[in-house]
């Protein structure tokens, strides 16, 4: 349901309920101004969220208009720019570059720490001449690269300010229900009083040195932006969202927040049914159903390759499924719930949770790549730095539904 149906729903609801009391001819009861109270609080929600996703909208167009850069055409013809790494392109190459130089101060908007010394160079055509420039082969090869998507099994939300406050339920239920006489007492009960927590955000950044002549000379390079840059952020917020000690600047991550449950196998004979156990322990602790699977290549290769008794792949052959039925299905989900397999989770060590439910992570603005040669006399030297970063946080409102296994030998083997 968007966003719009949700509104006209609540607002339908809340004439309905107008037209009830006004047939009836009497003052609306204490629970029916309540729920009016509700439906009003619900819908100015819902206007809040449409007011930022056309705002968000509106800052999106103009940016795409004001960040216009080359697709293929002639250095003169102006067409719309398609990603960060292409707006970096058009404004710090070509005539932003010569803006970068005569300005000085300029700074072009949209940090691992390494020697300052370490600039992306062409090799030039004095001395130590790498020919790069007489037949350039824009093929780059790149190394090992795992795909992120933690975050894409949590919830997620904006903040205004530089850190987010929730309650956990402190532990422990006094009293409940019991049945009772017509007129006998009836019995308390109650919780025990909520726990405030506050998560910081946190700064994940990093910054690369390039010079003018590769730039100018070798556009494709900055295309790295992208898919190096860019990338490289994504998989350190996922180690941090997974694994995150909370020291120093560092978040503290799903694996580390006390209160989350462990369940143990005895081998690889034992880690399916572990799996099962942990979703049985989510539910009975917290009432929330398991909706996803961490888990690491290694461990996911072992349930993959799993044969019955007769010789038979559970999850289907590398030609067809069980027994010759149906297709075959790229990393086929556990226990049918959704499975992220990645290099994130350790080795032996599959976590499963009611992720949506039980964290949210919470962004203040999107990635930034800003770049600008002001940085320490770097404007006579020609070198352009550049810098990505993201601003995030997590919140992890109920620990409880999230279960780390391992083997019983502390082992995966």
């Amino acid at each position: 349901m968007s966003l719009y149906d949700d509104r006209a729903a609540k607002i339908k609801q809340a004439q309905e309920l107008l037209d009830g009391i006004k047939t009836k001819g009497e003052n609306p009861t204490a629970d029916q101004v309540k729920q009016l109270e509700q439906l009003e609080a619900d819908v100015k929600s819902i206007d809040a969220q449409i007011e930022l996703h056309e705002k968000t909208s509106k800052v999106t167009s103009n940016l795409e208009k004001m960040f216009a850069g080359s697709n293929g055409e002639d250095a003169g013809t102006q067409s719309g720019a398609k990603s960060l790494g292409e707006h970096f392109a058009k404004q710090v190459g070509e005539d932003g570059l010569a803006q970068l130089k005569s300005r000085g101060g300029a700074t072009v908007g949209t940090t691992w720490f390494k020697a300052p010394s370490d600039t992306h160079v062409t090799g030039g055509v004095d001395g130590d001449f790498k020919p790069w420039l007489t037949d350039v082969d824009t093929t780059l090869v790149r190394g090992n690269r795992q795909r992120p998507v933690i975050a894409d099994l949590l919830g997620s939300g904006t903040v205004s300010g530089n850190a987010i406050t929730y309650f956990l339920e402190a532990a422990g239920f006094e009293g409940g229900f019991e049945t009772v006489d017509e007129t006998g007492q009836k019995p308390q009960m109650h919780l025990g009083n909520p726990t405030p927590v506050t998560d910081p955000i946190r700064k994940i950044a990093a910054w690369f040195d390039l010079s003018d002549e590769m730039v100018e000379d070798l556009p494709f390079y900055v295309s790295e932006i992208n898919n190096r840059g860019l990338y490289e952020l994504a998989l350190m917020e996922e180690a941090q969202l997974l694994r995150g000690d909370g020291t120093g600047t560092n978040i503290l991550g799903l694996l580390n927040r006390d209160g989350i449950q462990t369940e143990t196998y005895a081998g690889a004979d034992d880690l399916a049914d572990s799996i099962f156990r942990a979703l049985t322990k989510i539910q009975t602790a917290t009432g929330l159903s398991a909706d996803g699977v961490i888990i690491n290549p290694a461990d996911y290769q072992t349930l993959r390759l799993s044969k019955d008794a007769n010789d038979q792949y559970y999850g289907g052959g590398f030609f067809s499924g069980q027994y010759g039925q149906g297709g075959i299905m790229e990393n086929p989900p556990i226990w049918g719930l959704r499975t992220v397999v990645t290099a994130a989770a350790e080795i032996g060590k599959p976590v499963v949770g009611a992720f949506a439910s039980a964290a949210t992570v919470y962004r203040k603005g999107g990635v930034r790549v800003e770049s600008t040669n002001s940085d320490q006399g770097k404007f006579t030297s020609n070198i352009i730095t550049t810098r990505i970063e993201e601003r995030i946080g997590l919140a992890v409102r109920v620990p409880a539904a999230v279960v780390q296994l391992e083997a019983s030998g502390g082992s995966g083997e």
